[in-house]
């Protein structure tokens, strides 16, 4: 294939990504005004941004993280303490929470990029599990009736946040931001570095580049944003509890990224609004909404084995060129 083909295939895909993105945020906007239900629209958009963190990590790091829910509960924590006991508004709050789950991922990175694969899976599940018990035991976070009752405040002292609206469009601008600097991290000289890292290390790090430099910025990266979607979660929601740094939601985690397309642009997005859309719409189903899941999820791994975004990608560039 000549270089010029090349270069036009890689206009065109970048042209249909932004227009996607274009596409996807203008049908969020007005997706209270055809039906949809905020609360559940912002409960999504809030586990979209944490998929799209992992799938940073795992996607286009190579990174299995199986402990990725920590970074999550912390900043829930952390921000629901700041915002119910220091009082913070929830610009304030938000950061603190984000900041905690920064720092979390810089030690944790540090340790964990020591090892691959199954080993480093491993230490940051039982990582995971040390912050989980941590959490469980420590006075601030109030054990198993967690932190509640969080108030929510106002945006800069100005937009009343107790609006179900306001608070969806406020989770919607985040979600953009936090969405658009991945894509922006994904199309950088890092970006290509780390996918470079990903598909041959050695031959990375042949080549001159610092294998786990990369890595550990993209675990801090990843754990950052994951804990602005915890952290902004725990005051949408005005509770923070150990349901977030429980192992089995880092396992839900994967569950959306894998569903929606792994290391794609879309796919977590998708893959988190078809989870939660089944939590909450055949919530009347009790236990059997987890076992209607994993029969989800084994039919699409059999037949969609790209992930449902992967396969539509892969089909349209076959009919498209």
């Amino acid at each position: 294939m000549a270089i010029s083909d090349t270069a036009a295939i890689a206009t065109r895909a970048s042209n249909t990504a932004r227009a996607g993105i274009v596409l996807m945020l203008a049908a969020l906007a007005i997706a209270p005004f055809v039906g949809l239900y905020p609360v559940f629209l912002m409960k999504a958009l809030c586990f979209a941004l944490f998929a799209c963190a992992f799938n940073l990590l795992l996607g286009f790091g190579g990174l299995l993280s199986f402990g990725h829910a920590m970074f999550l509960g912390t900043a829930g924590y952390v921000s629901a303490h700041a915002a119910k006991v220091w009082g913070l508004p929830f610009e304030l709050a938000v950061l603190s929470g984000t900041a905690a789950a920064a720092a979390l991922g810089t030690l944790v990175g540090a340790l964990a990029i020591r090892r691959q694969g199954i080993y480093f899976a491993m230490i940051t599940l039982a990582i995971a599990q040390m912050m989980f018990f941590f959490y469980l035991q420590t006075p601030f976070t109030h054990g198993e009736d967690g932190i509640q009752s969080v108030p929510r405040g106002r945006l800069f002292g100005v937009f009343d946040l107790s609006s179900t609206l306001t608070m969806y469009y406020v989770v919607l601008i985040i979600f953009a931001l936090a969405f658009l600097l991945i894509y922006r991290v994904i199309h950088s000289p890092f970006g290509q570095v780390l996918k470079a890292i990903r598909e041959n290390e050695p031959r990375a790090i042949s080549l001159g580049y610092d294998a786990d430099r990369y890595k550990l910025l993209a675990f801090i990266l990843s754990a950052t944003l994951a804990g602005l979607a915890g952290a902004t979660k725990s005051i949408v929601f005005q509770l923070a509890s150990l349901t977030d740094v429980h192992w089995t939601m880092s396992g839900e985690v994967v569950l959306m990224t894998l569903l929606g397309g792994m290391g794609t642009i879309f796919g977590p997005v998708v893959g988190a609004f078809i989870i939660i859309g089944i939590e909450s719409y055949l919530s009347d189903f009790g236990e059997w909404v987890t076992v209607i899941t994993g029969v989800i999820f084994v039919v699409c791994v059999l037949a969609f084995r790209r992930g449902i975004v992967g396969e539509l990608s892969a089909w349209w560039s076959k009919h498209a060129g």
